[in-house]
């Protein structure tokens, strides 16, 4: 799996911050662009250590009252197109850089070497590899680059 830094994304880093004051984590800003509207596309998550509660479609919206106005400025354009939502039940982690927002969490990582699916907590993530706590209380880690495929699970 590909670790590419999250505020190399267009627009991150001038969006997360405003999303962080909000009590959530930017996971993902994709924008797609188009000769007539750009889109928009943004996940959030409840930040790590506030497992608590989902994301409902008011934290959405929120999300969406404050960030559209900077997307509009940043992109130079009042036609911006924008779906926010929360990460799911069951994501599919799309970039490695992804498992520090997850700390906490429990995924699942197919490891490349193992060739099998390795589910546990993830306990610490860095730039290079993913520590997991597994069922039986051991740790494990493996780096990104032994990882197919990653998927958070609902537990």
């Amino acid at each position: 799996m590909e670790y590419t830094p999250l505020n190399s994304f267009p627009y991150y880093k001038e969006c997360a911050p405003l999303v962080e004051g909000l009590g959530f984590q930017l996971v993902e800003l994709r924008i797609i662009p188009s000769k007539t509207v750009n889109t928009a596309r943004v996940v959030i998550a409840r930040k790590s250590d506030d497992e608590t509660q989902g994301i409902t479609v008011n934290d959405c919206a929120k999300v969406h009252r404050l960030i559209q106005p900077r997307l509009e400025a940043l992109i130079s354009s009042k036609d911006v197109n924008m779906e926010v939502t929360s990460p799911g039940m069951e994501r599919n982690i799309k970039n490695a850089a992804e498992f520090v927002l997850f700390v906490n969490l429990f995924v699942r990582v197919w490891d490349t070497e193992v060739t099998d699916w390795i589910p546990g907590k993830i306990v610490e993530a860095s730039n290079a590899s993913l520590t997991l706590e597994l069922e039986s209380g051991e740790k494990k880690q493996i780096e990104y680059n032994r990882i197919a495929k990653a998927k958070l699970l609902n537990t």
